[in-house]
Formats: structure tokens, sequence, C-alpha cells
């Protein structure tokens, strides 16, 4: 194995960086495990409301998330004020950075990709396997220890107001938003960038392997 570059670990965090914002999309768009978690937190029961409704109002959200969409936030049977509507915007603006940020990284990779592979440098894959997996483990750690805690630590990161703070009364949204949902939303963000680095680390021990028998082969060496 190559002794890894400072470089490696530069390209690695620019993978990193790309394996986050996918998984954040993945996320975002993977409206089963809100379904699953309708039966799972039985929402109906805690909300008040009923599936077909809560589905309805989950969807709107979620639509009007996607930077497709045109128009101000609506839910179909839900009232909201002034400041979840501005949160919402803002969550929005949040999720438009990271397709954003989904996309150039992705370019980028494509092109260090094509670069590393004609100089048949490939060590660069294992620092990136090894720099994605250092900020989900964090990000678990601080979750196992006090969840309510990082909850509150995210919002206030991300967020410059108490939006977000939502009264049940005026935004009977948050009833239907358990935070147990937000973990398995983590999780699930977490997963899949451990699930990332897992790949680019195989891909690596196949290059490596592959490179070492065409080269014992061409020395004449037994395998």
């Amino acid at each position: 194995m190559k002794k890894l570059k400072v470089t490696d670990f530069l390209i690695g965090f620019i993978f990193t960086l790309l394996l986050i914002s996918f998984a954040v999309v993945i996320t975002i768009n993977f409206r089963p495990l809100y379904y699953l978690d309708m039966d799972f937190l039985n929402i109906s029961a805690s909300s008040g409301y009923p599936r077909e409704e809560i589905k309805a109002n989950y969807d709107a959200l979620i639509d009007y998330s996607s930077p497709f969409f045109t128009g101000e936030l609506s839910f179909p049977t839900l009232p909201a004020s002034d400041n979840g509507l501005q949160h919402f915007r803002e969550v929005k603006n949040i999720f438009n950075f990271f397709y954003i940020l989904f996309a150039i990284t992705f370019a980028i990779s494509v092109i260090i990709i094509q670069y590393k592979r004609n100089r048949k440098d490939h060590s660069y894959l294992l620092a990136s396997s090894i720099t994605a997996i250092v900020l989900p483990s964090l990000v678990a750690i601080a979750l196992a220890i006090d969840f309510d805690k990082a909850f509150v630590v995210f919002h206030k990161i991300f967020f410059n107001n108490d939006y977000w703070l939502f009264d049940p009364v005026t935004d009977p949204v948050i009833r239907i938003l358990p935070a147990t949902f937000f973990l398995h939303c983590a999780l699930l963000i977490i997963l899949l960038i451990i699930l990332g680095s897992i790949i680019l680390a195989l891909i690596y021990n196949h290059i490596r392997k592959n490179f070492h028998i065409k080269y014992r082969k061409i020395e004449n060496l037994k395998i």
C-alpha cells in the first residue's frame, strides 16, 4: 500500500461532503421511512389526526422542500403561523444547500476519479473511506449520549432564531413530526454515510488486489 498523502485526505474531505449530501438528499426524499414511523410511533393516536390526513400534510411538506417546488408552503388541512412558515423556508434553504453541494461534489469527484485512474493512483479511496467514517461516528456517539441535547444543539447551529420551537396550537404540524422520527432520519443518514465509506474501502481493496495479481503475473511470480 502506498503511503497516504495529505492530498488523499483533502480528496477524502470532498468525498465525505459528497456522501453527506447524498445521504441527506436520499433521506429527505425517502418517504417510506415516515410512512413506517406512522405505524411504529403510532402518530395517528398521539396526534389525534387520521392516517390519510397525516400522510397528505407530510407529503405537502416534502413536496415543498424540493428545490423544484415554487410557491409557498400550504398544508392541506393544518393551519400554520408566520413563524412556522418562516422556519420551513429556512429548512428548505438548508435542503437546497445539500442538493447544490451534492451536485458540485459529484462533479468534482468524477474529475478526481478520472484523473487518479489515469495516474493509477487509488490511495485516495482508502483515505476517503477513513475520512468519511469519522463524522458519522462522532454524531452517532452524540446521539447515543443524549439525543434531546444533540437535537437542540443542531437547531442552535443551523438556525439563528427560535422559530423551530413550535406551538402545537398555532402549528399543529408539530404533532405529526415527533422527535423520534428525526432520530430515525439521523440514523438513516449515518447508515448511508457508513455504507458509502465501506464501499470506498471495498473498491480500494479490489483495485489493490487486482493490481498485485497483474504485477505478479508480469514478474512471473507464483500467486
